[in-house]
């Protein structure tokens, strides 16, 4: 399993970012207003985990897939030939242990299932699906851990 660190990446903000910081910055204003405390917290970790994404040289595809009423894949991104399907927890500290291990096997199995969904929609190959977490702690800066192959450690490495 990989892991990497929005600290090591030099993750500072370059001129081509600043409107995604501004975009995110306005929606996560209004959806202060609309969605409850701990979704808008949620959104603004994939807001921060797409973004990061992005940085290390992924291509993200989707957000917020769902396939049905139970389950839903965070982000949905590409490197090369490789689909990594994304699940994102954050969490206002790591007091109470850190987010990741709030994706139970129940979780995983919802993840499995919108992404073998996603899969004969798309026609991926699932030999070349990975399934990552990404673990925000809105600390003073943000603390991103992305853990590569978190559930699904017999898929390759992109």
């Amino acid at each position: 399993m990989a892991l990497a660190s929005a600290k090591g990446l030099g993750f500072a903000l370059k001129p081509s970012q600043l409107l995604w910081k501004l975009s995110d910055h306005a929606r996560q204003a209004r959806e202060a207003h609309t969605l409850h405390a701990d979704a808008a917290l949620g959104r603004r970790g994939e807001d921060l985990a797409h973004r990061y994404l992005q940085t290390a040289g992924y291509s993200v595809v989707a957000r917020n897939y769902k396939p049905g009423t139970d389950s839903e894949i965070d982000i949905i991104a590409r490197k090369k030939d490789l689909v990594v399907f994304v699940e994102v927890k954050s969490r206002l500290t790591a007091d109470y242990g850190s987010p990741e291990r709030a994706v139970d096997s129940q979780k995983q199995k919802n993840i499995f299932r919108a992404a073998r969904a996603y899969s004969a929609r798309a026609a991926v190959d699932w030999t070349l699906v990975r399934f990552d977490i990404i673990s925000v702690v809105f600390s003073k800066p943000p603390s991103i851990l992305h853990q590569q192959d978190a559930f699904y450690p017999t898929r390759r490495d992109g």
